[in-house]
């Protein structure tokens, strides 16, 4: 322990930072590892083996885009925290890339023979009996007139190749007539299937067609043939954003939309061998640096997962959430008034939520509802509860980010359907995305305003809520409600929100009260403590902070599921810091700030990371846990981490990482389901809020349709 003597600070060496594109790829290695666990049941694994290489595309679409970008534009300005310029950070991307493909390789090959030793077949053509194959020459002839082969002269441009489509590349002819052709197999499903002797055989398309290519292409003389997938660049930017608030913002998203489908490659791979000249041809064709060219075994899509027919062993254990809390509808409004209340996802259903917003639609009393949307699901229940509640006479506004990366077509879509519901909708700001979770219904009780404020870590999603660990926070504090209604006013008029006191709102109030929270623990010297729970940290400011804290003595507890830049346990620096990292079968998303312990412990929730772009540029949102019913449901949860030794990984002071294997059973997911999956509130005395006549319709009818069945309904006379 050091000592309480006042400590001279030491500058940080640039060596205590990790570059933050490195330290995101240890982070999918730690995926892929979970994939090569045997403990983790087969289908689970061949799932973290899905969602690596999806991981991977995006992160080639967005920071391998990026840094492209910037080595054009600013070859020689470095990265702020590691120092390295951005051909240098490709480069080294690329090199690890390599490095875990070696890995990914030989995960799939044991998934693959596992599946088979259980009846399950993923064909490998190469081997291939003749009853297998006479089953397969049946499917081909069944997809055979889907498949549209575009033919081109050695010398000619290719056709273009969609980002993510999987194509079939064969060179076909001899001599001086060669000539290629390309096979786009985007509007056919990723797989076949068939059943022989009790044995599923899966029969994945790309891989069935290149092999009965000869059927296809009778005439030609066919010399060589690959599967071939093409990743683009995603970093489009707008060129104005100053009509953001009518249609023509729209348009503008959906011709950023059709630019970015037409980006330069970033990335390509191939399954199957080419000649080296053959293979010179096709990366010269696609303009393309042959370090960016990865060959491999696995299929590009995973998707058979979904087909297959083993037994509830080979997957997790269910673990549906609990939807019943303790309250009914009606009695949200009575409880939320007297107490706070925290959910807790997955381990408990969004569908309270839903029911509040149905219950202030309900409510003679409710004025308006305001909300922040960033991600939706595609068949959105908390969208229809806000068309219910415009149809019961409330005033709606939907702050609506169009620019939320990869879903902004779905939230164009839900942007005119909000607003033919009769919501009001707005979108985000010129410089600043609007990434909070936020809500706040306001009543009004003769010449009383009350209002009731909602903050959350992760998005309005039913989907995502049953996948990822987030958090809840519903509270009818005046002073909490008060500030929410200036921060919705301040973005209706595209105004950053204005430095706030109760709520932390980015970018104004969220980094400086971080830095106020952390000089308070070092003020404590040895007797300071931090607990920080976020998917991610490299921001210089916090970090050198943090290692402040550590100098002075203060315990600094780090649960960050990705990129971390700051390497824990290096002497003299961070000492008292610890990083861990969770893996499990739910993504980690909630984000938890703890600063003290014990009646001095200040807790807050909220939608940003400890990223320069939350910190920076974008609009997120805060709140405090003041009861202690919500207190010790986030304690519960930093206690759970502190005590996994099964699904934890441990940072090194060298910045890699190590995971405990002998410690079965401590899993903090498992922990915190058991917890919360049986918790209830109780409300003791009974709601009269739910007194206006007509009520909202069951969630069963409700689920029925999402947004467009309720409009349909209310449409009808």
């Amino acid at each position: 322990m050091p000592s309480k003597e006042k400590k001279s600070k030491k500058t940080a060496p640039e060596s205590i930072y990790v570059n933050r594109e490195l330290s995101w790829l240890a982070f999918n290695n730690r995926v892929l590892l979970e994939a090569a666990d045997h403990r983790v049941p087969l289908l689970e694994r061949l799932k973290f083996l899905m969602i690596y290489q999806s991981n991977l595309e995006e992160f080639y679409r967005v920071r391998i885009g990026i840094l492209t970008h910037r080595d054009l534009l600013a070859p020689d300005k470095g990265d702020p925290v590691s120092g390295m310029l951005p051909a240098e950070q490709i480069t080294e991307a690329l090199r690890v890339t390599r490095e875990q493909q070696a890995l990914m390789e030989s995960v799939w090959k044991e998934i693959r023979d596992e599946l088979r030793a259980n009846n399950v077949d993923v064909l490998d053509f190469k081997k291939i009996s003749k009853v297998d194959e006479l089953m397969s020459k049946k499917l081909f002839g069944d997809i055979r007139d889907l498949l549209q082969p575009q033919m081109i002269g050695m010398d000619q441009p290719l056709p273009f190749l969609w980002n993510g489509e999987t194509n079939i590349v064969a060179f076909l002819g001899r001599g001086t007539e060669q000539k290629l052709c390309f096979i786009p197999l985007h509007r056919i499903p990723a797989y076949q299937s068939f059943e022989i002797d009790g044995c599923q055989k899966i029969a994945p398309t790309a891989q069935l067609v290149r092999h009965f290519l000869p059927l296809l292409l009778k005439k030609e003389t066919i010399i060589q043939a690959a599967i071939v997938d093409v990743t683009r660049n995603a970093d489009v930017f707008f060129s104005s954003m100053e009509d953001r608030a009518d249609d023509d913002f729209r348009h503008k998203v959906s011709g950023m939309l059709s630019k970015r489908k037409r980006e330069m490659p970033v990335r390509v791979r191939i399954i199957g061998k080419l000649t080296d000249p053959a293979r010179a041809l096709l990366i010269r064709k696609l303009r393309v640096p042959e370090n960016r060219v990865f060959s491999q075994t696995v299929p590009f899509d995973l998707s058979f997962r979904s087909c297959i027919g083993l037994p509830a062993e080979f997957r997790y254990p269910e673990r549906r959430p609990a939807r019943d809390i303790g309250l009914k509808k009606g009695e949200y409004f009575s409880y939320i008034q007297k107490k706070d209340l925290l959910l807790s996802f997955p381990f408990q259903s969004m569908a309270p939520f839903v029911d509040l917003i149905y219950e202030a639609a309900d409510n003679p009393d409710v004025q308006s509802i305001k909300i922040t949307l960033y991600r939706m699901s595609g068949s959105s229940k908390v969208a229809a509860a806000l068309a219910y509640a415009v149809d019961r006479g409330k005033d709606v506004l939907c702050l609506l980010e169009l620019r939320a990366r990869f879903d902004e077509q779905n939230n164009i879509d839900y942007s005119e359907m909000l607003e033919d519901a009769g919501c009001r909708v707005v979108y985000g700001l010129p410089e600043h995305k609007v990434h909070s979770k936020l809500c706040v219904i306001t009543l009004r009780h003769g010449d009383a305003v009350s209002r009731i404020t909602q903050v959350g870590t992760g998005n309005y999603n039913e989907v995502t809520s049953e996948q990822y660990t987030d958090l809840s926070l519903i509270t009818a504090r005046e002073e909490i409600g008060r500030e929410a209604e200036e921060a919705f006013a301040a973005l209706e008029k595209g105004e950053i929100p204005p430095e706030m006191h109760s709520l932390w709102i980015a970018p104004l109030s969220f980094k400086s009260r971080v830095m106020e929270m952390l000089d308070r623990e070092i003020a404590k010297g040895e007797d300071g403590r931090v607990a920080i729970k976020v998917n991610s940290l490299n921001n210089r400011e916090i970090m050198d902070k943090l290692i402040e804290c550590s100098q002075a003595g203060v315990r600094v507890e780090l649960f960050i599921r990705g990129i971390c830049s700051l390497r824990p346990g290096v002497p003299g620096m961070t000492d008292n810091i610890t990083v861990v990292s969770v893996i499990g079968r739910w993504l980690e998303h909630s984000r938890i700030y703890s600063f003290g312990e014990g009646p001095d412990q200040r807790l807050f929730i909220g939608s940003g990371d400890l990223l320069n772009r939350n910190l920076e540029r974008r609009v997120e949102a805060f709140m405090e846990a003041v009861t202690p019913d919500t207190r010790e449901q986030l304690n519960a949860i930093l206690d759970a981490l502190r005590n996994d030794r099964e699904k934890s990984w441990h940072m090194l002071s060298d910045g890699t990482y190590i995971l405990e294997k002998d410690s079965e059973n401590t899993s903090s997911q498992e922990a915190l389901y058991r917890y919360f999956s049986v918790r209830k509130v109780s409300l003791k005395e009974p709601s009269s809020n739910n007194n206006s006549g007509e009520t909202a319709p069951d969630t069963e009818t409700r689920s029925k349709g999402g947004l467009l069945g309720w409009l349909r309904r209310l449409k009808k006379p």
